[in-house]
């Protein structure tokens, strides 16, 4: 491409599976979808139905507006459309998400296809990837998977939300296993046959069991199910109360689910942190003049905890704060925190050292969250650095330069030796760090960044450093 000129359309590559159109980003970061000339009818139809526009404005629906193809340099096939949707602050994944979040796209997905079946509206698959998040908002983002009901039908995606919306959270409310690992492993979501294999006997009695793991396993195991399937929607047809009384039913042990061992380490920071009153303040004073001296629109909080100083950079001007955390229980108080105070905070899993790849087809179809980061303005990353030097051997100058490259802007927080939080560290680590001081975190920042403002915030030296990239 040459200097200055108009970057190209391109597809984005985590919608190449859909038959019906392509997700496309345009010129200047605007998304559009591709409708293809087969796929225009049932939009038609279901753009008539008037409750997707009042979903839309209750946020349940991403906003879709047909656009002139020529003055926006995207063309689809001959009788095809194009579409325009807002862009969404940040894609994240269902193996990112915590439990209350894949509980909340779960319970969002039931709530529409109830809704909409109403009005003579389905959806033809169940993808977890079809949810996205605005803040701790679940928000639907396909409308080519909505398609007219037909009469009689079975719900063709049952097997596919199961796998990739209740078998995960079931993982956690029957075995206190978290999702998040094996979700990204199996990015198509957990199999029956994984689930069943842990059930004791006693549990596998359980009429829901029966219906939403046990059944589907047995069709999984079956050749010619989807055969056999539509053979018996001919012959048996579901009456559209059945329909809805499955999703109801769904919803209410969805609804019923809570996950098992949240109280881990860091879900009571705000309590056990080494900080005293005077201390906490001035930290809390140091990420509020960070933001206010120049407020990004989207800021990365790594090591966001509980979202206490997500919340402090949201008041001071930042429009979205995407916060990372590996502690589960701390991440559903954040959670708690972004839904009770209506927060544009969305709290996702990640280890740091070890963060989510590019992966799927051709190791484009999920983006790494490098990639997905570059619209950060600004990060924030407190009381992480020993957990990634000390804790997971990483050296300072591979931090310094991986921590740069997510945003041209960062607060990096320092714990030095001696400090609580490092010594327990260090007991369990032997005396192999006596390179990790501030002056090494220093040298190891300053090929990458300029160090523009050092404060010491503790009495035991902790140091919050303000960088710009160089």
């Amino acid at each position: 491409m040459r200097t200055g000129a108009v970057p190209e359309s391109q597809p984005e590559p985590s919608s190449f599976r859909d038959p019906a159109g392509q997700v496309i980003e345009g010129r200047d970061g605007r998304i559009f979808r591709s409708v293809a000339p087969a796929a225009v009818e049932e939009y038609r139809f279901v753009r008539r139905c008037g409750l997707v526009d009042a979903l839309v404005v209750e946020g349940r629906l991403v906003a879709a507006e047909e656009v002139d193809p020529v003055e926006v340099g995207v063309l689809p096939p001959p009788g095809g459309l194009v579409l325009e949707h807002p862009r969404v602050p940040f894609i994240s994944y269902p193996y990112e998400w915590p439990f209350s979040l894949l509980k909340a796209a779960a319970l969002h997905h039931l709530e529409l296809q109830i809704r909409l079946l109403d009005r003579d509206i389905s959806l033809s698959d169940a993808s977890a990837y079809n949810v996205q998040f605005k803040g701790a908002k679940p928000v639907f983002i396909d409308w080519l998977s909505l398609r007219r009901y037909r009469e009689g039908e079975y719900w063709e995606g049952h097997s596919q939300f199961c796998e990739q919306f209740l078998n995960p959270l079931l993982l956690a409310a029957e075995f206190g296993v978290p999702h998040n690992a094996w979700y990204r492993g199996m990015q198509e979501g957990i199999p029956a046959r994984e689930v069943a294999a842990l059930l004791p006997r006693r549990r596998r009695w359980s009429p829901r069991m029966q219906a939403h793991v046990l059944l589907p396993l047995r069709f999984e195991r079956r050749a010619g199910s989807r055969s056999e399937a539509a053979e018996r929607t001919r012959k048996r047809p579901l009456p559209r109360n059945a329909y809805r009384g499955l999703l109801t039913q769904l919803r209410r042990w969805i609804e019923s689910l809570k996950p098992r061992g949240t109280d881990t380490t860091w879900s009571d920071y705000s309590l056990l942190t080494s900080y005293d009153t005077g201390e906490a303040s001035r930290k809390a004073e140091s990420v509020r003049s960070f933001i206010a001296g120049a407020p990004p629109e989207q800021l990365l909080d790594l090591g966001c905890n509980t979202g206490e100083f997500s919340a402090i950079a949201l008041q001071e001007g930042v429009r979205d704060v995407i916060g990372f955390d590996s502690d589960f229980g701390a991440l559903e108080t954040a959670c708690a925190r972004a839904r009770s105070d209506r927060l544009r905070f969305l709290p996702l899993y990640q280890d740091l050292a070890n963060p989510s790849p590019d992966q799927g087809w051709s190791q484009t179809e999920r983006r790494s969250l490098a990639r997905r980061s570059r619209g950060a303005g600004a990060l924030v990353a407190l009381a992480v650095l020993h957990h990634l030097a000390i804790g997971r051997n990483v050296p300072l100058p591979r931090i310094a330069a991986w921590l740069v490259s997510l945003a041209p802007r960062g607060l990096v927080e320092f714990v030095p030796q001696g400090d609580p939080r490092v010594d327990d560290l260090l007991t369990l680590r032997g005396g192999r760090f006596a390179d990790y001081t501030p002056e090494a975190w220093e040298a190891a920042l300053e090929p990458y960044a300029a160090i523009r403002h050092v404060e010491t915030v503790s009495a035991s030296g902790r140091r919050l450093y303000t960088y710009e990239r160089r």
